[in-house]
């Protein structure tokens, strides 16, 4: 009989993949469970890379189509989305081989199938062809990630009806598309879709587009996302969807009717746990499938983790990835992995959302004296030159002792730039101020002096 793995990680996502990275580098024996016969999780085949590939190739047609050199480049718009999306399964390939080197190089072993808890400690894996086999282990490690949340009453099987992940398969051409959802995912796709020449109306249940974010964030993506031709309803919930044969009407609790070809659901996920039967290791899952943890990712259940999307916000591949060494690290008893608290906000929005800490109105309600630096994209050389000159950075301080608090930035490469303020933020003391980008020296023509624009207009705000 096959000896006990020290830990079973389920699940071959960013959180499993840090997890079991981790583990065999402490010397545990880990084994690797996924469903798919690919490793990579969700982020890699459904979510992140595909999507981001996607982006990057419409972002890419956008960017010609405004050069004159490039017009005829607009002849690509309105095409079927599973053509535009080659490139994207080529990254995909690329992100497999890369993942699945990293287990072997590592001798971790891996499993293919179905997995649900026997017992406390054993594992039942099921493949694809009904056979059957068993695992036991010390420790298990849960990162099975999310999925689109179904509303009962939508018929996601119909031809019309897409999910987040559904929406990469979709193969006819679309003149007009309804978002139901406002959120990242909702958002993101929205900038995709109207780079692609489709109507969009993006249906938002909140009164702003992605509250949490700074509001002056928040309304320049509104603003940008209706320059683009995005149609925003704010404040809206839906009634009932009617699905035909040639497109959709939804019909809203306010009594409009939108008609469109398709709608793409955007709104909410689950937690991918109702097959693993929890209940035989005496956990339970909340209603949307999430699981509860403590500050080291440890469950109700002593000897189970859990870590990624299957814990809730804030959901992130990035933060998934470290949320799974800092599970590990606790497991083994280290705590050389920090727990994950600080993470950038990225948002791949055509221009892209970056921030990390505080926002303006936290800070007013905090009742913190700050201040506010600022650089527009139109006024650097960097931005004039691209052609990308709309966005801005902005820097938040505090008045007295100069600390940043808070980095805000929309506009190309948003999600690259904000990493400069979080390495500062990350200092301690003296080396923790505006005074940094004042005296830091940085490459010209660049986006990062942005940083050294805003923090001389922060200054110029004390005097």
């Amino acid at each position: 009989m096959r000896k006990p793995y020290d830990v079973v990680v389920i699940g071959a996502g960013p959180a499993g993949e840090g997890a079991a990275m981790k583990l065999v580098k402490e010397g545990r024996s880990v084994a690797m469970v996924d469903d798919r016969g690919r490793l990579g999780g969700n982020s890699v085949h459904v979510g992140t890379i595909p999507s981001k590939a996607l982006r990057q190739t419409v972002w890419n047609l956008m960017r010609y189509q405004r050069d004159p050199l490039f017009q005829r480049v607009g002849e690509l718009r309105n095409v079927p989305l599973s053509q535009v999306l080659a490139r994207a399964h080529k990254v995909i390939d690329s992100q497999v081989a890369v993942h699945t080197s990293f287990y072997d190089r590592n001798l971790v072993d891996v499993y293919t199938g179905l997995a649900s808890f026997a017992g406390p400690h054993a594992l039942t894996l099921q493949s694809r062809e009904g056979a059957r086999e068993t695992l036991e282990f010390d420790n298990a490690l849960i990162a099975t990630g999310s999925r689109p949340y179904h509303p009962g009453d939508i018929d996601f099987s119909h031809a019309r009806v897409f999910d987040s992940d559904k929406i990469l398969t979709l193969d006819y051409p679309v003149r007009k598309l309804i978002i139901y959802g406002a959120g990242v995912i909702g958002c993101e796709y929205a900038s995709i879709f109207v780079g692609l020449g489709y109507k969009v109306d993006l249906i938002n249940t909140q009164a702003q587009l992605l509250s949490y974010l700074d509001d002056e964030i928040a309304y320049a993506l509104s603003y940008h996302l209706r320059e683009l031709g995005v149609l925003v309803r704010n404040h809206e919930e839906y009634e009932m969807l009617e699905t035909h044969d040639d497109g959709v009407v939804l019909h809203l609790k306010s009594g409009k009717k939108i008609k469109a070809d398709a709608i793409l659901w955007c709104n909410g996920r689950s937690g991918n746990t109702e097959t693993l039967c929890l209940e035989k290791t005496g956990l339970a899952a909340n209603s949307r499938g999430q699981l509860t943890v403590d500050e080291h990712y440890r469950t109700e259940v002593a000897h189970v983790f859990a870590a990624g999307d299957v814990i809730g916000p804030p959901a992130l591949a990035s933060a998934a990835y470290d949320q799974g060494r800092c599970a590990a690290a606790r497991l083994v008893g280290s705590s050389d992995v920090p727990h994950v608290d600080a993470v950038p906000t990225g948002i791949y929005t055509i221009p892209e959302i970056s921030s990390i800490g505080k926002t303006e109105k936290q800070l007013t309600e905090a009742k913190i004296p700050y201040e506010v630096g600022q650089a527009f994209f139109r006024h650097l050389a960097r931005a004039q030159i691209t052609g990308e000159t709309a966005g801005m950075l902005k820097i938040l301080f505090h008045r007295e002792t100069e600390e940043i608090l808070g980095i805000h930035c929309f506009g190309d490469s948003a999600s690259e730039i904000v990493h400069i303020g979080q390495a500062i933020m990350q200092q301690k003391g003296a080396a923790n101020t505006l005074r940094y980008f004042v005296n830091t020296t940085f490459n010209y023509p660049t986006m990062a002096e942005a940083y050294r624009v805003a923090a001389l207009n922060g200054l110029n705000r004390l005097f």
